[in-house]
C-alpha cells in the first residue's frame, strides 16, 4: 500500500535540501577564494624568487626602503632637536646612528647615567698648543717668553728670555701631568674625561687654519680629526674658537668656514645646536677679537642681505663675535652676529667681563635677538708671561671667586654658559689639576691645602649639575 507525505512533511524536506544546498555553495565558495589567494601568493613568491623578471615589484620595494629611510631621518631629526634645543640638553638622547657615534653596551646603566650629566650648554675654552721632546721634539708654550711691557723703560725693570721646562714653566701653577703635549692622545683623552666629569658638553678649541699657528705653538688643526675622534668616544662635542689668524677678514673667513664644513662637519663630535626660526642643526663658531674686523665687511658675510652671506646656505651657523668694551654691542648688532662672549675671567678689566654689566648686557642681546654668552672662569694670574700685570690678577680665594662668578651668570639666566678655561695655564684660568710644586727657585700656586688637584673640576661639576636643574 502506498503511503502519501503529507504537504507538510514535504515542505519540510525541501527546506532541509535548500538548507544543505546553501552550506555546502558557501563551503565551496570559501574554498574557491583560498585556492585562488593560495595560487596569487604563489605567483608573488616566485616574482620575489626572480626580482629582475619583475620590475613593479623591484619598484614597489624601493619605495618602500626610501619610506623607512625617510622615517628613520624624521626620528633623528628629532632626538637631535630635543637633544641640542631648550635650556637644558642630555647627551643621552643623541640617535646611535651618528657617523662615528661610540657603541655603548647595553644595560651600561653607569654610563648611561654619566652621559645624562653632561650639558651641551656649558662650554669650555681648550688650548692645544702644548709640546714637549718626547713627543714633539721639543717644548711648546710651557718655555713662553716673558712678554715685554709695551713701556720700554717699564719694561727694563721686569725679567725677560723664555723659561725652562720641565721645572721653569711659564705659568703660575703647575700640572698634574707635568709638561705635556697636546698631541699626545693619552692626553687629550683624560683632559676630555675630565669634562665630562665635571659635566661639561662642549670644548671650544682654539684654532687656526692650515698653515698657521700662534707664535709659540703648532698647527692646531693637525690635531683636529684625534681630537674629534677622542670627544666622541666620551659624547663630548667640539666648537671651533677661531682665533685671528693671518689675513682673517670676511673673504679668509667664508673660504675657511668651507674648510672646516667640508673636512669636519660630518663628524659625530662636531656641534651643532638647534635653530628654532630657521628649524635647523646648525654649527656655532666663537671668534675672538672680532672687533678688529670692519663690522662692515663682516656684515657683507653674516647679513642675509650681504653680498656673500653665508645664511641660508651651507655654511650657516651661530657666529658668536667677542665683547670687550661697551662699544663692541653695537658692532656685533651691526655685523650681523648672532650673539658675543665675553671670554675673560677678569672681573672688572673689561666692560664684558664685568658681572655687574651683565644684567644690561643681557637686555640690550634680548632686545636684539641675540645671544649672550657670559664667560665665567676661576681666577687669573699671568704674572710668569707679563710679570708687570699683577694689577689684573683675581685671586682664587679658595673656590669662592669661581662661585661668584658662576651666580652672576645665573642671575642672567642664559641659554650657554662659558668656561675660561679648561687648560690655558699662561694666564691661570685652568680647571685643569694642578699640584703643589717647589723648584727652589720658585714656589708654583696649588689649589690649597684643603683642595685636591682636582678641586676645580669638582666645583665645575656643581656648578653644572645646578645649571641642569634651574
Amino acid at each position: 500500500m502506498v503511503k502519501f507525505w503529507s504537504r507538510k512533511a514535504l515542505l519540510r524536506i525541501v527546506i532541509a535540501a535548500i538548507i544543505v544546498c546553501l552550506i555546502g555553495t558557501t563551503v565551496l565558495m570559501f574554498y574557491n577564494v583560498a585556492e585562488k589567494g593560495k595560487r596569487t601568493l604563489e605567483k608573488q613568491l616566485e616574482k620575489i624568487k626572480s626580482p629582475m623578471e619583475n620590475k613593479d615589484i623591484l619598484a614597489a620595494l624601493r619605495i618602500e626602503i626610501d619610506e623607512q629611510l625617510e622615517k628613520i631621518k624624521h626620528t633623528e631629526s628629532e632626538i637631535n632637536n630635543l637633544t641640542m634645543s631648550g635650556k637644558k640638553s642630555y647627551v643621552n638622547l643623541v640617535p646611535k646612528t651618528t657617523l662615528n657615534q661610540p657603541k655603548q653596551p647595553v644595560g651600561d646603566e653607569k654610563r648611561s647615567n654619566e652621559v645624562r650629566n653632561i650639558n651641551y650648554n656649558v662650554h669650555i675654552f681648550y688650548y692645544p698648543w702644548y709640546g714637549n721632546p718626547k713627543t714633539d721634539g721639543k717644548y711648546l708654550h710651557w718655555n713662553h717668553p716673558f712678554l715685554p711691557h709695551w713701556n720700554k723703560n717699564e719694561a727694563k725693570k721686569w725679567p725677560s728670555g723664555h723659561h725652562n721646562p720641565p721645572d721653569d714653566i711659564g705659568a703660575n701653577f703647575y700640572p698634574e701631568l707635568g709638561p705635556y703635549s697636546s698631541k699626545d692622545p693619552n692626553v687629550v683623552r683624560k683632559h676630555v674625561k675630565d669634562m665630562k666629569y665635571a659635566g661639561i658638553g662642549v670644548m671650544a678649541v682654539s684654532w687656526y687654519p692650515p698653515g698657521d699657528a700662534d707664535s709659540e705653538g703648532e698647527e692646531p688643526d693637525n690635531l683636529m680629526p684625534m681630537i674629534l675622534d677622542i670627544a666622541a668616544e666620551q659624547g663630548i662635542k667640539v666648537a671651533f674658537h677661531i682665533e685671528p689668524y693671518k689675513g682673517r677678514d670676511h673673504l679668509t673667513m667664508k673660504k675657511n668656514l668651507k674648510y672646516i664644513i667640508d673636512t669636519y662637519g660630518n663628524h659625530s663630535a662636531f656641534y651643532r645646536r638647534y635653530h628654532k626660526e630657521k628649524d635647523r642643526m646648525l654649527p656655532l663658531y666663537y671668534i675672538y677679537d672680532s672687533y678688529q674686523v670692519n663690522a662692515k665687511l663682516w656684515a657683507d658675510l653674516f647679513s642675509p642681505k650681504g653680498k656673500m652671506t653665508v645664511r641660508d646656505s651651507e655654511l650657516d651657523g651661530f657666529f658668536i663675535g667677542l665683547l670687550v668694551e661697551q662699544q663692541h654691542k653695537v658692532h656685533v648688532f651691526s655685523a650681523g652676529f648672532d650673539g658675543f662672549y665675553t671670554y675673560f675671567a677678569t672681573n672688572g678689566f673689561t666692560f664684558g667681563s664685568s658681572w655687574d654689566k651683565w644684567k644690561d648686557i643681557q637686555k640690550f642681546a634680548k632686545s636684539h635677538s641675540k645671544m649672550f654668552i657670559p664667560s665665567v672662569g676661576p681666577g687669573y694670574i699671568d704674572t710668569n708671561v707679563r710679570p708687570w700685570n699683577a694689577k689684573n690678577t683675581r685671586n682664587r680665594n679658595s673656590g669662592n671667586y669661581y662661585k661668584s662668578a658662576f651666580e652672576a651668570a645665573f642671575k642672567i639666566k642664559p641659554d650657554i654658559i662659558s668656561i675660561t678655561s679648561f687648560n690655558e695655564w699662561h694666564e691661570g684660568t685652568q680647571i685643569e689639576p694642578a699640584v703643589s710644586k717647589n723648584t727652589g727657585k720658585y714656589l708654583y700656586l696649588d689649589y690649597g691645602n684643603k683642595q685636591s688637584p682636582r678641586y676645580y673640576l669638582d666645583l665645575t661639576k656643581e656648578f653644572t649639575d645646578r645649571y641642569l636643574h634651574m
